[in-house]
């Protein structure tokens, strides 16, 4: 039979390894299977432009990451991760005055606000008297809250379409468009039920710990939990693809850090016709286009304090954003798309040459498109920036088949893992009790199409990790057949 395992994680993500090392830290063997030569998925760091240009290939700025109950449990800083906090979560420039800026602090931020500073601050005060039970609840499956009181009270504001929430709440201009370049991380139309809730998070986490970049490139956290894993006494093995079920080798249960189609592919001969075919119908909705900029200087931004944000939101006010992606959700390209611009090295001064800089920035467009919307995104950057196409040394490129090229998870440039919008939201990927499980009790997926999502944070692993060990002990190693 050769070498068996407790459990086999298929890919190699942060959600993967964190499954991974959930499982050892219980006393579980674990091998990795990665089928590049590399692990990370979508948190690596490459020179994608220049040489001494490093570029995050895909996430760049991690919201979740330093919130993550599971990372924050992790002595990852052993492993050599570390944290990197803006003055600044979000810049957000306006045409005729100065940008909004979400600082760290919520009061300074609230002032900026004019009109709407108490409304701003009784959004999002509450939550931070102890917030990491919060963000306990908002990052795992649906259940039963550890605080109810105070998830009602978000569940309360987060059930509401943004567009109606933001224009409610707020009376000017500066905190709606704050509001809604949080709320369009979500890649859905703004008038779409539950599309308030990021707003309402991505805000909270602002001022809990502002959004940060890992120091030196955002591979930082795979390669952290590889090091922990293997310090636990875990197994990677990249260069290692997964096709059928003929390339795993014997174990109790086997975990999927892959889309849901990937699993109805593999999976299929064990599985129940019905659930494959459930999971060959899951919705992975927009894709992403981005560009990556090798600059011969910062951004110049006509409000400088943008510079002192980890991440911009280029989209002007809430009624232009929401415009503009209603309009690629119907699949359209629009000319003055939502665009979110993140600034590693104005952070990290590692990430480029002495005196140049990088530039990271991507926009929502149709799943499969095939569209180039770089003069787009430039005359976006342009038009807050003025003088910024005049500093491009070199660009690179990623189109939605660049992404699922890249990583096959991101089906049609999908890099969230699948909508999430109230049909999906809590059924990803399907309607499940325990959304991690399968009709075979040694199957499992924990990807970024289970709860709480795309981010990385590692939550879905980890929680697919504990379904796991429910179950682990009923079975003895033997091949998936």
């Amino acid at each position: 039979m050769g070498e068996s395992f407790d459990a086999v994680v298929i890919g190699a993500g942060p959600n993967g390894l964190s499954a991974a090392v959930a499982l050892a830290q219980a006393g579980a063997s674990v091998l990795v299977l990665e089928a590049t030569n590399e692990v990370g998925g979508g948190t690596r760091t490459a020179e994608l432009t220049l040489d001494g240009f490093r570029h995050d290939v895909c996430s760049a700025v991690h919201t979740t990451g330093i919130l993550s109950p599971f990372f924050r449990s992790l002595p990852l800083e052993e492993h050599g991760l570390r944290w990197i906090v803006p003055p600044a979560s979000v810049a957000h420039p306006l045409d005729d005055e100065p940008a909004v800026m979400m600082w760290s602090s919520l009061t300074e931020t609230a002032e900026s606000l004019g009109a709407d500073a108490c409304s701003y601050e009784k959004l999002v005060a509450p939550f931070l008297e102890d917030p990491h039970p919060f963000f306990e609840d908002v990052l795992g499956p649906l259940g039963w809250p550890s605080r109810p009181g105070l998830f009602m009270r978000f569940g309360l504001k987060a059930m509401w379409p943004a567009t109606w929430l933001a224009s409610w709440r707020f009376r000017e201009a500066r905190a709606r468009a704050l509001f809604a370049g949080c709320a369009a991380h979500s890649i859905l139309p703004l008038t779409n039920m539950f599309t308030a809730a990021l707003g309402v998070i991505f805000s909270i986490a602002g001022h809990v710990e502002p959004w940060p970049i890992a120091a030196g490139g955002s591979f930082a956290i795979p390669t952290a939990l590889g090091g922990l894993l293997r310090e636990l006494g875990g197994q990677i093995r990249t260069g290692a693809r997964v096709d059928s079920l003929a390339d795993l080798p014997p174990a109790r249960v086997y975990l999927f850090d892959t889309s849901p189609n990937q699993l109805a592919a593999i999976g299929e001969p064990v599985l129940p016709g019905g659930y494959v075919r459930r999971l060959q119908r899951y919705r992975y909705g927009p894709g992403a286009f981005k560009l990556d900029w090798a600059l011969d200087g910062p951004i110049p931004w006509r409000d400088p304090n943008c510079l002192r944000a980890s991440t911009v939101h280029l989209g002007g006010t809430l009624e232009e954003i929401a415009a503009g992606e209603a309009a690629m959700y119907r699949g359209e390209h629009p000319d003055k798309p939502f665009v979110l611009l993140c600034q590693q090295s104005q952070l990290d001064p590692t990430r480029a040459p002495e005196g140049k800089h990088t530039g990271y920035a991507y926009c929502h467009v149709p799943g499969g498109s095939t569209f180039d919307m770089t003069e787009i995104i430039e005359n976006q950057v342009e038009r807050f920036a003025p003088g910024f196409k005049d500093l491009i040394l070199a660009r690179h490129v990623m189109r939605t088949d660049d992404f699922q090229h890249y990583n096959l998870n991101y089906v049609g440039g999908a890099i969230t893992g699948g909508v999430a919008d109230v049909f999906q939201l809590f059924t990803r990927p399907v309607a499940r009790w325990n959304p991690y499980t399968t009709p075979n009790p040694r199957i499992y997926i924990c990807s970024a199409s289970t709860p709480p999502g795309g981010g990385v944070h590692g939550m879905c692993g980890y929680h697919a990790a504990q379904a796991a060990l429910r179950r682990i002990e009923r079975f003895e190693p033997a091949p998936l057949r």
